[in-house]
């Protein structure tokens, strides 16, 4: 499903993907100029919330618009231990750009809610009190509007609802604005949406707060298809499917092929957040089959056609707890658990210890790209594709959120920081998420797909070539060289 806007201000761009067009905004410094425009009539954005996103996207919001008379203040609650974290990074009580949480809702024209998605939920009849009339509400999730849905309830109709969602983490949407000082073209590329246009402003509005984070490509999308693709992406390859793929395979290597743990490792975790990760980032998933031997395409294959199917399957059982509401009320319902019972470890097991250990000696350029490793990962990766695009996503949608965020976002954080600070930096969503489907994969591996794997049928002959000339190669060279 494409979509499409119009600007009065920024130019448009049209894009083809297979068998379809997508408008795109390009970025960059040379678009600047427009900003003022785009955000005429707001003199205030309250920036609502410290988190990964919030800091950052006040940081580049204060940047980029110092010049244009808009002040960007950050909104916490009054006893908030982020504060002093905000003071450190100049936002301050004396010059106006640090506040009270609903008092810096009231005063602004533009507000961006970036606190928890559960937070979100739990106070949101204040927050849209506090809202001024034709005031701007912006959302980098649509988790909000997911549970709106689910339960019957109407925003205001006096304001325009928007979003841009940042296809990386925050801390990488700071860093690399901050690259973009110097280097023109770098920077997270984003997706733009606009739920409600109260007032004809709604769509530049979204574009320019999009510009002012630096992104290099907008893509137009719509909230709804956002959250269901995120929070969805989260639970499948982006944190839950990784998660049980490591869990699953470390095992087997260790038990049923005898590996020294270590050398388990390497070829599970560090494979697939190292080379292959980058195999893909820079040349596409067709690559990751043409860099191996002959008997190594076997395997790949193999162990592709092994996961495939299984994978689909709970894949669709994930879309469908997202989309029905279900799993948006869990994470609620774990989040009012939070106090008593803190989500459990995610790195507890002997896996995680390991890599632990390893990561610090490991030599990048010795990891090696393992075929069984790779067919898995591949193979899951790939299913969801295909269920992304069977419901109706965009392929700039599918081509970010099941491939590029995980190749050049999430796995390359893990693979510099390791697991325990990937898991701890996520939002509580995603954190949520892992904990609960993460296991989930690990038992479809260690029951389905790893035995089909090991069985001596061989694959169909026509596998390898329905992978290579899958229709996503095509919009994802696309979108891999739009970054």
């Amino acid at each position: 499903m494409a979509f499409s806007f119009h600007s009065r201000f920024f130019k448009t761009e049209t894009i083809t993907l297979a068998d379809t067009t997508e408008q795109i905004i390009r970025g960059g410094r040379d678009q600047s100029c427009l900003l003022k425009k785009a955000f005429a009539g707001i003199k205030q954005i309250g920036v609502i919330g410290w988190g990964s996103q919030a800091q950052a996207q006040a940081q580049n919001l204060r940047d980029s618009l110092k010049d244009t008379g808009v002040t960007v203040k950050v909104g916490l609650r009054k006893d908030s231990p982020s504060l002093n974290k905000a003071r450190a990074l100049n936002f301050t009580e004396e010059t106006n750009t640090l506040g009270e949480m609903h008092k810096t809702i009231k005063e602004s024209d533009m507000v961006l809610l970036l606190i928890s998605d559960a937070a979100q939920v739990k106070h949101h009849e204040e927050i849209f009190c506090s809202l001024k009339p034709g005031s701007t509400l912006g959302l980098s999730h649509g988790f909000l509007l997911g549970y709106f849905a689910n339960n019957n309830i109407k925003p205001p109709d006096n304001i325009n609802i928007i979003g841009v969602c940042p296809k990386g983490m925050g801390d990488a949407v700071r860093t690399l604005y901050v690259q973009g000082q110097h280097t023109c073209g770098v920077g997270i590329n984003t997706s733009f949406a606009v739920h409600q246009d109260s007032d004809g402003r709604a769509t530049d509005q979204a574009i320019g707060w999009s510009v002012a984070l630096g992104a290099p490509v907008s893509f137009f999308t719509t909230l709804t298809a956002e959250y269901k693709s995120d929070i969805f992406g989260e639970r499948a390859i982006l944190l839950g499917a990784v998660y049980g793929i490591v869990e699953a395979l470390f095992r087997h290597f260790t038990t049923h092929d005898n590996m020294p743990e270590e050398t388990a490792f390497r070829l599970t975790a560090d494979s697939i957040t190292g080379p292959l990760s980058r195999l893909i980032s820079r040349s596409g998933l067709p690559a990751v089959y043409e860099s191996l031997t002959p008997n190594e395409k076997e395997t790949f294959i193999k162990m592709y056609t092994a996961a495939y199917a299984p994978a689909y399957a709970l894949l669709l059982e994930i879309y469908d707890e997202v989309s029905s509401g279900n799993e948006l009320r869990s994470v609620i319902l774990a989040s009012h658990r939070q106090k008593d019972f803190p989500l459990c470890r995610a790195d507890g097991s002997r896996v995680w210890q390991v890599g632990q250990q390893t990561r610090h000696w490991r030599v990048d350029d010795k990891i090696p790209l393992h075929p069984a490793t790779a067919g898995l990962y591949v193979g899951i990766m790939m299913a969801q594709v295909d269920l992304l695009l069977a419901k109706g996503h965009s392929y700039s949608e599918v081509c970010t959120e099941s491939v590029i965020e995980a190749v050049d976002s999430i796995n390359p954080h893990m693979h510099a920081m390791g697991a325990t600070h990937m898991f701890n930096h996520c939002s509580f969503t995603a954190q949520a998420g892992v904990r609960k489907w993460g296991p989930r994969f690990d038992h479809l591996m260690h029951h389905q797909i790893l035995p089909t794997f090991l069985d001596h049928t061989r694959p169909p002959k026509e596998a390898a070539a329905s992978f290579i000339n899958h229709q996503i190669h095509q919009p994802l060279g696309v979108c891999l060289s739009l970054r």
